[in-house]
């Protein structure tokens, strides 16, 4: 096990508390890396050998490097660069009862325990007017500013056998007592360096200030906020950095708004990597049938944490599909499609996976437990590619912090350096070759 690619992403954790700032980090390591930033609505001038990348809502990021001749096809990994949390309304301050609370709305599938008692802070963006422009201004509090306060047993016996029934009631932060009225976008101003005058609109969110930690008897787990998913995506960046030229173009792609479906101008959803795969292909030369073709001889690689088996819910897991924790990452299947491996996907992960010297686990759904969906098939709606779904195992999916195993980030460190160091190619009649 490599430590420091646990404290490095420990370290990416903690300043990637939103979307935003996760995007902006990723963005400040592409041009650290020799990247130009390419800007979505201007003409793209792209050279043989040169880095690239442009970034929607700067909330999703793509990048991508174009190789010294002419390419075969793309190789993508994606993950994502939300996870649920309470986004902060319009008008956001509400005074009652003595106290000043943040009027909030759950964002995703937020496992709402978790949240209770916990110091909390506040980060995003604004949109301030700025010389006639529309200007964004990242936002991180960095202090702890607000918490979410249980009810005491004595008053809800029931408290261990319920769970929240009001997000509008139970959920709202208290940020201060009512003397503090009008505090908050005032606070929020200072820290953005404007006048509160100059805000125009805001997406802002709850983050936990618990730091994250590597713990156990052996130092085998990491618990952080946000891993569901930028322990993928973080392990996506580090593989497409350090790959070998190969003859197609490596492509990293991080989604927004996946923990709500996608369907947004910046998500998977979206046509976003369709819009910069055209724009790869028809700058480099390639026509219509060309970028067809490629489309053809390309292979995505969805990357979104998958389930551990649980200490005291084995029950929850398939009967013989179980992954575990440092012991490799995981192929997702479905049959209902949620996911996109099939056969010839996996066998070609697998074979990867193999040349990396990585271990691979297997999970399948309960099939009496509903499960979720990913980037690969809502991608696959708008340019259809061969894709595997895969994810590193954790634990305590969608709490505000989650768990998972020491060693599996670099697994996905070294399976992602070998793939994108790969072409892949559609020989025809159920052939297919990977060089």
């Amino acid at each position: 096990m490599n430590q420091n690619v646990n404290e490095e992403l420990l370290a990416f954790l903690k300043e990637s508390v939103t979307a935003f700032q996760a995007v902006n980090a990723l963005r400040r390591c592409l041009n650290e890396n020799g990247y130009e930033e390419l800007t979505e609505g201007k003409q793209w001038q792209l050279k043989e050998g040169g880095k690239y990348f442009t970034v929607r809502n700067e909330s999703s990021i793509i990048a991508f490097r174009i190789p010294e001749k002419d390419f075969a096809g793309f190789m993508i990994g994606a993950s994502h660069s939300d996870s649920p949390a309470f986004k902060i309304k319009a008008n956001p301050e509400i005074k009652e009862n003595g106290y000043i609370r943040l009027n909030v709305e759950k964002y995703g599938g937020a496992l709402l325990s978790p949240w209770f008692d916990r110091p909390l802070s506040v980060a995003g963006r604004v949109i301030v007017r700025e010389n006639g422009t529309f200007v964004t201004k990242y936002v991180n509090l960095e202090r702890n500013f607000c918490m979410i306060p249980s009810l005491a047993i004595h008053m809800n016996r029931n408290a261990n056998k319920e769970g929240v029934e009001s997000v509008q009631k139970e959920m709202l932060p208290v940020i201060g007592s009512e003397e503090c009225a009008g505090m908050f976008m005032k606070t929020i101003a200072e820290c953005a360096g404007v006048k509160e005058e100059d805000i125009l609109s805001h997406d802002l969110f709850l983050y936990i200030r618990e730091e994250g930690r590597i713990w156990g008897a052996s130092g085998e787990y990491i618990s952080a906020g946000h891993l569901d998913d930028l322990q993928c995506g973080f392990a996506d960046l580090k593989g497409f950095l350090s790959a070998d030229k190969s003859n197609s173009v490596p492509v990293f792609a991080v989604f927004d708004n996946e923990e709500v479906g996608s369907l947004s101008k910046q998500g998977a959803n979206s046509t976003f990597l369709e819009d910069v795969l055209k724009r790869i292909a028809f700058a480099c030369g390639k026509d219509h049938a060309g970028y067809m073709q490629a489309a053809a001889n390309s292979f995505m690689v969805s990357a979104d944490n998958a389930h551990a088996i649980h200490p005291a819910h084995a029950e929850k897991a398939d009967p013989v599909n179980r992954p575990r924790m440092n012991q490799g990452i995981v192929l997702k299947y479905s049959a209902n499609q949620k996911y996109t491996t099939d056969g010839i996907s996996a066998a070609v992960f697998k074979e990867v996976c193999r040349e990396a010297g990585v271990p691979v686990q297997e999970f399948v759904n309960h099939s009496d437990i509903a499960g979720g969906f990913t980037l690969g098939n809502l991608s696959n709606s708008h340019i259809s590619l061969n894709a595997a779904d895969i994810g590193l195992p954790q634990l305590a999916m969608h709490s505000c912090y989650e768990t998972a195993g020491v060693k599996d980030t670099e697994y996905l460190i070294k399976a992602m350096q070998r793939f994108y160091s790969l072409t892949f190619t559609d020989e025809g009649s159920g052939k297919y070759s990977l060089k």
